[in-house]
């Protein structure tokens, strides 16, 4: 009989916490994510749902919206990213498709997903040393897709600091790119 145990994307059994100078990098696997994606003909009956959702708007390009349960990020034209608490909505993609049904199409993520949540000092000089996004502008519910060492990432700023969403194959890569310009900093 097999005996499986979980790992986080960087390998472990317990998410990693760095802390480098005055900046702290934690992976965060407590997330549960999925895409919404609203089907043709039907973008304004999928915003209503999203809106009733996160008791606000569906967020516009370049914003996050942070509300409870679901929080969302914008990726794309009618295409959001939606986060919960993985404790509670560990089938996160099953609850929403009861509520979108017809109106959008709805992919689990979060195996497809790194998250690192950033926080502590000079993290815009640790940023502009990372990415060409304009982090100097960022208010809080900024998102972004961007760039870091060559990988396809979101940048989202929190009242904390800032999220970064990567992919789960570059966990590794991404964590050092982040840790050496955390560093950098220091």
């Amino acid at each position: 009989m097999h005996s499986l145990q979980p790992i986080t994307p960087l390998g472990s059994a317990e998410p990693e916490h760095s802390v480098v100078g005055g900046i702290t990098i934690a992976e965060n696997t407590a997330l549960a994510l999925a895409s919404v994606a609203a089907r043709s003909s039907q973008e304004p009956a999928c915003r209503t749902i999203l809106k009733t959702l996160l008791k606000s708007p569906a967020p516009e390009p370049g914003q996050a919206l942070f509300a409870h349960p679901y929080s969302a990020i914008w990726m794309a034209q009618d295409q959001w990213l939606v986060s919960a608490p993985f404790d509670t909505h560990e089938q996160i993609a099953s609850l929403l498709k009861s509520d979108f049904a017809s109106t959008a199409s709805i992919t689990e993520q979060t195996d497809g997903w790194v998250c690192f949540d950033v926080s502590g000092e000079n993290l815009t000089d640790m940023f502009e040393r990372l990415c060409p996004a304009p982090v100097r502008r960022f208010q809080t519910g900024s998102a972004q897709r961007t760039t870091i060492h060559h990988i396809t990432c979101f940048l989202i700023t929190q009242s904390s600091g800032i999220r970064v969403l990567g992919p789960q194959s570059s966990a590794a890569s991404l964590h050092h790119a982040l840790v050496t310009a955390a560093g950098s900093v220091a």
